[in-house]
């Protein structure tokens, strides 16, 4: 069985990860180091597997998203509730 070392790499900095052997894994959608390479290299990106990185608990966000009010870009927008059509 191989081990993949995942990695936290940016898009922006997907070459230079590439160039120093990681490869992608599609089905995880993200970047690893192959079995035997040098950790040290990809040292910038190894991810921390015992630290939490998301802060905010997806229910947390959902109520957070809820009290979002956004204005609408087009002066002449007029919101459609679902119960009285604003055009007829």
């Amino acid at each position: 069985m191989t081990t993949k070392n995942y990695l936290n790499v940016p898009y922006a900095e997907k070459d230079a990860a590439k160039a120093l052997g990681a490869r992608w894994d599609p089905a995880k959608k993200k970047w690893y180091a192959p079995e035997g390479a040098v950790l040290d290299e990809f040292s910038q990106w190894i991810l921390d597997t015992g630290v939490a990185r998301v802060s905010v608990k997806p229910v947390a966000a959902k109520k957070a998203l809820q009290n979002i009010i956004t204005q609408a870009a087009d002066k002449d927008f007029v919101a459609y509730s679902g119960e009285q059509p604003p055009w007829g």
